[in-house]
């Protein structure tokens, strides 16, 4: 065994290692643990140090991030002795935006010896193919309001915030925040009037695709479907989908489109 993934909330690590062919080392963050996987080794911020050594002891040389984390606040009267001197450094990583933190994550990994390698490379059929999956297509004003979502995240990637917006009608009208994409969905949908509004998701520019690249999954389509948008639309090759035939049936279930749109489609 030489791979490792460092696992979070949701399905997204139990796809990457279903696609291996050998089991990987499963270490997961306690307090967001992997849907369908049981743990080989735990650990929090705190003991990150002492996970590090024991990837080395068990022969690990690659690691793949693989799922949802909360930004994670510093205990310091958990910290163990191997964690300790990494300390400044995590303090670094907690002061920046969501991306500046999981870049300090990387680098630590690596130069600790480790190749850190993309969920998507290791599972490329999750990645998103250009198209529309399902029966609905997107018509001129949805079309309209996937430029202005796209062009939202780009504008305001240096903030480094969020992935997603909901636009409606020319407007943007809510952006995705630490809860998630989801969370967004459930709090702002439903107030958007009746199949107006659709939910835009993509990376943010110059974003590592080593971590956190966008990921929706059928959860994402029935809180868009019961929070009665028209459509879900993801950057094609930027964003992972979970379980496309699910997504799709669920899509057509609710009578929204799911769109992956193409560079063409700007």
């Amino acid at each position: 065994m030489s791979l490792a993934l460092i696992a979070g909330r949701g399905e997204l690590a139990q796809l990457v290692a279903q696609a291996q062919g050998a089991p990987p080392l499963i270490c997961a963050y306690e307090a967001a643990l992997p849907e369908g996987l049981a743990p080989d080794l735990t650990f929090r911020l705190e003991t990150l140090g002492s996970l590090l050594v024991a990837l080395g002891e068990q022969g690990i040389t690659e690691v793949c991030f693989a799922g949802g984390l909360d930004r994670p606040e510093l205990d310091p009267t958990k910290l163990d002795a191997e964690t300790a001197p990494l300390v400044p450094l995590f303090q670094e990583a907690l002061g920046k935006g969501d991306d500046g933190a999981l870049r300090v994550i990387v680098d630590l990994f690596e130069q600790t010896g480790f190749a850190v390698r993309a969920a998507h490379e290791l599972a490329p059929d999750l990645l998103s193919e250009g198209g529309v999956y399902g029966d609905a297509w997107p018509n001129a004003q949805m079309r309209n309001d996937a430029r202005i979502g796209a062009r939202h995240i780009a504008d305001i990637g240096e903030q480094d915030i969020g992935q997603a917006c909901l636009v409606a009608k020319g407007n943007v009208i809510a952006m995705e925040d630490a809860r998630g994409t989801d969370a967004l969905i459930r709090r702002v949908g439903p107030t958007l009037s009746k199949k107006n509004g659709i939910l835009f998701k993509g990376p943010k520019p110059q974003q590592t695709r080593l971590v956190d690249l966008p990921t929706i999954g059928p959860g994402t389509i029935e809180a868009a479907g019961q929070a009665g948008l028209a459509g879900v639309v993801i950057d094609a090759g930027d964003v992972l989908v979970l379980n496309k035939p699910r997504c799709a049936a669920l899509a057509d279930h609710f009578g929204l489109v799911l769109w992956a749109r193409t560079g063409a489609d700007t």
